[in-house]
């Protein structure tokens, strides 16, 4: 009762749009995912929107799509401002993974895409969107190799596509699943020899991780707004082989089957928190993790955000949220 009393408190100071949002969402994610870990992919393809590339420039951006391996339905979105400055000769890219619980969601899905197009423009960056295969049809590593591959298509190929990209000022963002995602992603990329690309910042969204044991801020918040419990629980059963549990090492990072990383030269890193989703004690883990090795990262906390927040702009978290990736960019960039 008292969890149940705390939650309508928290969304009680949430915006009412905002209340109507989480409550439709629900209905939604409720109705496919479904009980045998399976995912209602034809009732999902009428309620999630596309969006398509856009030559033309709609609000200093265009985009465009680029395919990596048709076979496996993996490409990416480009997006590029179109509104600079005379002296700009080249911008920073961003490599951006989607978040869904490694089940939901597309780089055409039209609130993401909507989201790089302002992020696009705001923090005067390329933005490459990467679309990777789904959950349950398509289980671990499917989601990182797909990534990887893109990454590696990028060093060999953006310079072409975009050559007002500056692939020596890469950095990797990503939100909920896809926070979890980039940072595999940068392990792996520790060891590869890219040809122009140099990772020099990595920016995570409340990053999507877990384990075994429930944190305090799991059962707390266990039936928090847009993210619950019961959702955390399905995504991980549904993204994991058979015979795996949340201690499995892409899940549980610093955990008791985590590979060392103590040696990685892991980039520069933000993590964002926010006070009303269930899986920050496990992002301040991993940030306890990442200073432990010797990463240089930094905490964004916001108490009053729930999980997603970053998605509307009617929180204002998400305006101060824009304005902490700007000023870690170009922190980064000078440190080159």
């Amino acid at each position: 009762m008292d969890k149940a009393m705390n939650i309508r408190t928290e969304m009680s100071n949430l915006p009412w749009k905002a209340r109507i949002l989480f409550y439709i969402a629900s209905i939604i994610i409720r109705a496919c995912l479904r009980k045998d870990f399976t995912v209602n992919r034809r009732l999902l393809s009428f309620l999630d929107f596309k969006a398509s590339p856009s030559k033309d420039s709609h609000g200093g951006v265009i985009s465009s799509d680029v395919i990596v391996d048709n076979s496996r339905s993996v490409w990416f979105r480009v997006y590029t401002p179109t509104n600079s400055a005379p002296e700009t000769s080249s911008f920073p890219v961003i490599i951006f993974a989607h978040g869904g619980g490694f089940c939901l969601c597309a780089v055409d899905s039209l609130g993401y895409d909507s989201h790089c197009k302002k992020l696009t423009d705001e923090l005067r960056a390329i933005i490459v969107s990467i679309n990777y295969r789904l959950a349950p049809e398509h289980k671990y590593p499917c989601q990182y190799e797909d990534c990887f591959d893109a990454l590696k298509y990028v060093d060999a190929n953006l310079h072409h596509l975009s050559p007002s990209a500056d692939l020596g000022r890469c950095f990797l963002l990503g939100d909920s699943a896809g926070g979890n995602l980039i940072h595999h992603m940068a392990v792996k990329a520790s060891e590869y020899a890219f040809k122009r690309l140099k990772i020099v910042g990595l920016m995570s969204i409340q990053p999507f991780f877990g384990g075994e044991e429930r944190t305090e801020s799991e059962n707390r918040l266990a039936r928090a707004p847009m993210l619950t419990l019961e959702h955390t629980d399905w995504y991980w059963k549904a993204f994991l082989p058979q015979g795996t549990d949340r201690d499995h090492r892409v899940v549980n990072v610093f955990g008791p089957n985590s590979h060392d990383i103590s040696g990685v030269k892991y980039p520069s890193t933000l993590v964002c928190i926010g006070g009303i989703d269930l899986l920050q004690d496990w992002q301040r883990k991993y940030y306890q993790g990442l200073k432990e090795i010797g990463t240089k990262v930094q905490l964004v906390e916001y108490p009053n955000a729930v999980h997603g927040f970053w998605m509307l702009s009617m929180f204002p978290e998400t305006s101060l949220l824009i304005k902490e990736l700007k000023s870690f960019i170009e922190k980064a960039c000078i440190s080159q």
